[in-house]
């Protein structure tokens, strides 16, 4: 096994570093037997590719490597946060402007949630930034209906067990209540597949809206509605090193 160099990279990293997909994402593809190198299928990740080598993926060269970009998105509901839907519903991806190029989420929003979306043409970067290990927290306004007692915030705190799956430290705080309906200001670090949603649920509460209003340093701000707003280079370097 050889180990990188400035000038070899990991096949599925420098697919990732195109903006094809994540780098997870690009093993499956490579196990799969989508991705030719110098013109001989590959189906192990365990290779490395310099500059001079041909890559294509699914019968098409992959892209040269741009510099990193990343975009903020005001996600509306009714869009689903992947490339294409097998139920036909409309994608986040559908909807973004044409000039910024092919991208992906770093993280997701489900149908219904709406929000601050980051999008990035950098698959390690997407990684990297949707590990708990970042250390990000991700808040989120969130409409509710139901009861809330200092009980049921507490044991959110320490982390719920629901249907054989843990979920770490949710804080939530209350900003208005009117008789069952209330606002509710939510942060966690993780962000599993509709996580808040289930939570709430689990506690007897039914969640009617979720806004995610920042994402670690990033906020939605006053962001309209299914626009999208670049982060520029040296905001970009000051938060991530790029």
């Amino acid at each position: 096994m050889t180990e990188e160099t400035p000038l070899s990279e990991r096949i599925a990293k420098r697919m990732a570093r195109a903006g094809l997909c994540s780098r997870r994402e690009a093993e499956k593809w490579i196990e799969e037997g989508r991705v030719k190198v110098n013109g001989k299928k590959i189906t192990s990740p365990a290779l490395n590719v310099t500059p001079s080598d041909s890559i294509v993926v699914d019968g098409k060269p992959i892209a040269d490597t741009e510099p990193t970009r990343l975009f903020l998105y005001h996600k509306p509901p009714g869009l689903v946060t992947t490339h294409k839907d097998p139920e036909g519903r409309p994608t986040v991806f559908e909807k973004l402007p044409k000039t910024i190029g092919r991208v992906i989420s770093i993280g997701r929003l489900d149908l219904n949630s709406e929000g601050l979306l980051l999008l990035t043409n950098d698959g390690n970067l997407a990684r990297k930034l949707e590990l708990p290990s970042t250390g990000w927290i991700r808040r989120y306004r969130v409409r509710m209906y139901g009861g809330i007692t200092e009980s049921m915030l507490t044991e959110m705190k320490a982390g719920v067990t629901i249907d054989g799956m843990r979920y770490g430290s949710v804080e939530a705080t209350l900003e208005s209540q009117r008789s069952n309906n209330s606002w509710m200001m939510v942060s966690l670090t993780e962000g599993k597949n509709r996580e808040i949603r289930k939570i709430f649920e689990h506690f007897g509460c039914q969640v009617s809206r979720l806004i995610r209003v920042s994402y670690g340093p990033f906020q939605l701000g006053a962001l309209p509605k299914g626009e999208v707003k670049e982060v520029t280079g040296k905001v970009l370097k000051s938060f991530i090193g790029k």
